[in-house]
C-alpha cells in the first residue's frame, strides 16, 4: 500500500466463517469442530488514491489461488471527523503537511 501512497489502514485479528466451514480439532481427546476460523481484517479509507488501485494492490498482495484468500468490500463513507482537530471530510484523512 505504501507503493500506491495509501497513508493509513487498520489491521484487526478477527474470527470468521465462510466456504471453508471450519476445521476439526481435538481438545483433551474429544473431537471438536471449530466453525470460526482466525482471519485478518484490513480497513482502508481513501480519498486521493483511486479505489481501483487499492483493490488491485490488495489482490496482488493476498492472492494464493486457495479458498480463504478473502473478499474485498467497497462502500462509501458518509463522513469522517478527526477528534483532535475537529477537521472533517477529506481534510480529516490527510496527514500533516
Amino acid at each position: 500500500m505504501n507503493a500506491i501512497e495509501v497513508t493509513g489502514m487498520t489491521v484487526t485479528q478477527v474470527l470468521g466463517y465462510g466456504i471453508q466451514k471450519g476445521k476439526t480439532e481435538y481438545y483433551r481427546g474429544v473431537e471438536m469442530t471449530m466453525n470460526l476460523l482466525p482471519k485478518i481484517q484490513v480497513d482502508i479509507v481513501v480519498s486521493k488514491v483511486p479505489v481501483a488501485a487499492v483493490i488491485q494492490a490488495a489482490r496482488q498482495a493476498i492472492y494464493t489461488r486457495h479458498i480463504g484468500d478473502g473478499k474485498i468490500f467497497v462502500y462509501d463513507v458518509e463522513d469522517v471527523v478527526k477528534i483532535r482537530t475537529g477537521e472533517s471530510g477529506v481534510d480529516a484523512l490527510q496527514g500533516e503537511e
